[in-house]
């Protein structure tokens, strides 16, 4: 259907990506079975819905996917405020990510509005 490379919500969120994993290097180790792994796997989640979606064969399928990759989204921001909360990170370094998360989930709920 969508060659997803050519989509510019998943050029964010691999750039997400990027930046999370460099921002999960910083974490104690001790959280390397948990904060780290959830919220490595929720980021990816968020490309790989969209890439996924993007290969599907109707905009309904499209959809699906990109609502899964919505909610991951949220899931990351989530976890971030989580992060923030337990202090592996100071709210003030956090403010760039969580607008490129929130910008990502901008950009899904307009492609969704376009599918429909």
């Amino acid at each position: 259907m969508n060659n997803f490379k050519e989509l510019n919500v998943w050029n964010e969120a691999v750039k997400l990506a990027g930046q999370v994993y460099k921002l999960t290097a910083t974490f104690p180790s001790e959280e390397k079975f948990g904060m780290i792994s959830q919220l490595q796997r929720a980021l990816v989640s968020v490309s790989a819905n969209i890439a996924e979606g993007a290969g599907r064969n109707n905009k309904g399928e499209f959809n699906q996917f990109l609502g899964i990759a919505q909610g991951s989204a949220s899931e990351v921001a989530s976890l971030i405020y989580v992060s923030i909360e337990i202090k592996l990170v100071k709210e003030s370094e956090m403010t760039e990510l969580l607008d490129l998360v929130n910008k990502i989930q901008n950009m899904l709920f307009k492609l969704r509005k376009t599918l429909n």
